[in-house]
């Protein structure tokens, strides 16, 4: 079953997103104005950026049962040979199971990208991500993993038809010493795998189904954890506003839904990109 029975209000959500993203739709728009692309939710697409593009990633997510909230901040850099791709991600965080402790950082996520295979103009792209996890969050109030960590991305992009463009997501996680809320510390393990169907109305529309199941440890005594796992299905939509100046702005918003474990968790998730050159690229 896709969709948790108990997500009465899922309708009307979408014929409000469709509503207020149709509403940034301009009759007569140019037709080989910039198409949204790289502005996924909870899966990574396979596409590097362009040459001399920079991009900035704000997201935030709420949800309603677990009262856990957080923000986030990519910015995302190409190398001067445009298959390396450099990033980083600062987080801001408050977990709802730490009552009136507010909001605090989150662990930092500085990342690498390389470009194996394709681009956004191939029908199939491959760009695996290496990242190196910095504990700059309070693993005592539940902002981090209270110690330094790598995790490896691997996401492959397959355009289906003009239409339908699929990704596909596996990663690792490896802390070496993480640390429980007494910090106790071991070393601690996670994985995930993911997938998204999203598909185009037009070159400044998109609405995806998102999903994401992840398995991941946690300590609890000097040498002991325990295994935990979240899998959410989230619908949502994005759309675009195009300037001439080559700026490219895109507004989203989803609908996070647990299922399995989780079933009747919920939230909602809200997404803003900027991006822009950043430099003039003379012609190959």
């Amino acid at each position: 079953m896709l969709f948790h029975p108990k997500v009465e209000s899922l309708g009307v959500f979408l014929l409000l997103c469709a509503g207020l993203a149709a509403s940034a739709q301009s009759p007569g728009a140019a037709k080989n104005e910039p198409k949204i692309q790289d502005n996924s939710f909870l899966i990574e697409e396979a596409y590097n950026q362009e040459r001399g593009v920079v991009q900035h990633i704000n997201t935030f997510s709420r949800m309603w049962n677990s009262k856990d909230w957080s923000y986030t901040f990519t910015q995302e850099w190409p190398g001067r040979n445009w298959r390396h791709q450099f990033s980083y991600t600062l987080t801001g965080a408050h977990s709802g199971g730490f009552v009136g402790t507010g909001i605090g950082w989150g662990d930092t996520a500085l990342n690498y990208r390389y470009q194996i295979i394709g681009d956004g103009n191939s029908r199939f792209a491959f760009a695996p991500r290496l990242s190196l996890l910095l504990p700059s969050g309070e693993v005592t109030l539940g902002r981090g993993a209270g110690g330094t960590g790598m995790q490896v991305n691997l996401p492959v992009s397959i355009v289906l038809n003009r239409r339908l463009v699929s990704h596909w997501n596996a990663g690792a996680t490896f802390v070496p010493r993480a640390q429980g809320l007494d910090r106790s510390q071991t070393a601690t393990v996670g994985y995930s795998l993911g997938q998204s169907l999203v598909f185009a109305a037009n070159a400044r529309l998109n609405f995806l189904v998102e999903t994401v199941n992840s398995q991941y440890q946690s300590v609890v005594a000097p040498g002991e954890t325990v295994w935990s796992s979240a899998l959410y299905v989230s619908p949502g939509v994005r759309w675009a506003y195009n300037f001439k100046n080559g700026l490219q702005i895109v507004p989203g918003v989803a609908m996070p839904i647990g299922m399995g474990a989780g079933a009747g968790e919920k939230g909602v998730f809200l997404y803003l990109s900027f991006e822009h050159p950043f430099l003039k690229m003379d012609p190959d």
